[in-house]
């Protein structure tokens, strides 16, 4: 009888192990590895929506052309944005409005994210280049996004990028990786 009780409390701890294992484990990911970030706004809308939640790698991770990011608060929102990369440190950058163009090194940029063509050109002086360890980042929804045409948002610092968005985890019927 009580080696049964012995047997029952050996197994209970071996589950509490395990639990505060796993706790652990997640807690380092999610700290060091990964993070949640919720979409604020409509400037990612058709690619992403307000409200959703996303899944994003904040270590070991170098931006690239075409990458949705998350860039870190510190700008006057206070809160973090999500935005794509346009062009990376070295970049020409030029728009033509009226063809409603974003062009890269004098190749025009295929698109097929954007639901509108650009034809808000911000106040940035264009063409431009953008300055070694920097990025230049647009939202998909060219017409309603504040963002590196702007001069209140400007040239993005590399360090400032929290990571580069994996997935959708929220809304469920939506999960799945970001194009």
């Amino acid at each position: 009888m009580e080696e049964k009780r012995f047997q029952r409390n050996l197994d209970l701890l071996d589950w509490y192990d395990a639990l505060v294992f796993a706790l652990a484990v997640l807690v380092l990911v999610f700290t060091f590895a990964a993070r949640i970030v919720v979409v604020s706004g409509h400037s990612m809308e058709h690619t992403l929506q307000n409200g959703d939640r996303l899944l994003i790698q904040s270590t070991f991770y170098t931006p690239q052309r075409g990458d949705v990011v998350v860039l870190d608060g510190y700008i006057n929102y206070g809160k973090p944005l999500v935005k794509r990369v346009i062009a990376k440190g070295g970049d020409l950058v030029d728009l033509n409005t009226d063809e409603g163009v974003v062009y890269v090194n004098g190749k025009a940029l295929d698109e097929p994210y954007t639901a509108e063509l650009t034809r808000v050109a911000g106040n940035m002086p264009f063409p431009l280049t953008v300055p070694e360890g920097s990025l230049f980042l647009m939202g998909d929804n060219r017409q309603h996004s504040t963002d590196s045409r702007f001069a209140s948002v400007g040239f993005i610092d590399e360090r400032d990028i929290l990571g580069k968005v994996l997935l959708r985890v929220f809304p469920l019927n939506k999960i799945g990786s970001i194009q």
